[in-house]
């Protein structure tokens, strides 16, 4: 759906971990938006065509909200269930800039008959050491092995 509206965007976080070659399990995906107006409006017309709804614990299949813009700016963080599974979106992932920062190095991977932007390995590494939560702090010496292996031969 983001590539459909045409959203600026870069995976990040464990699903960007696994692109890379990692085992580490997520039950998401999430990503940083290019913070341009245009951009948050294309954002909030995928967020509805994916039928975003806030996740919440007591309410596993979130509560509907409203938003367009306007109040996308103004969010850091949205934990989310689609139909199509968990997404977050985090304006400024711990450790970078937001997404001018990560999208500099970010590769462009194709994933079935799509070209998705993904967070470099390093970038990853960085966020999650800068986050220093639990569940990122247990991940790390794996992801380094795998930065310091480099990317596979093909």
């Amino acid at each position: 759906m983001l590539n459909k509206h045409h959203v600026r965007y870069v995976v990040i976080g464990g699903f960007a971990a696994i692109i890379h070659g990692s085992d580490i399990p997520t039950t998401d995906v999430d990503i940083t938006p290019e913070e341009s107006p245009g951009n948050f409006e294309r954002l909030s017309n995928a967020l509805r065509e994916m039928n975003a709804r806030v996740w919440t614990q007591p309410e596993p299949d979130g509560l509907p909200f409203d938003h367009d813009a306007t109040s996308l700016a103004d969010v850091q963080i949205l934990n989310l269930v689609t139909d199509f599974g968990r997404f977050d979106v985090t304006r400024t992932p711990a450790g970078t800039q937001g997404y001018s920062d990560l999208h500099r190095d970010a590769v462009t991977v194709r994933v079935y008959d799509l070209d998705v932007p993904v967070a470099s390995l390093a970038d990853v590494v960085r966020s999650k050491e800068a986050a220093g939560r639990p569940k990122d702090l247990q991940f790390l010496p794996p992801l380094r092995r795998l930065l310091d292996e480099g990317p596979p031969e093909t």
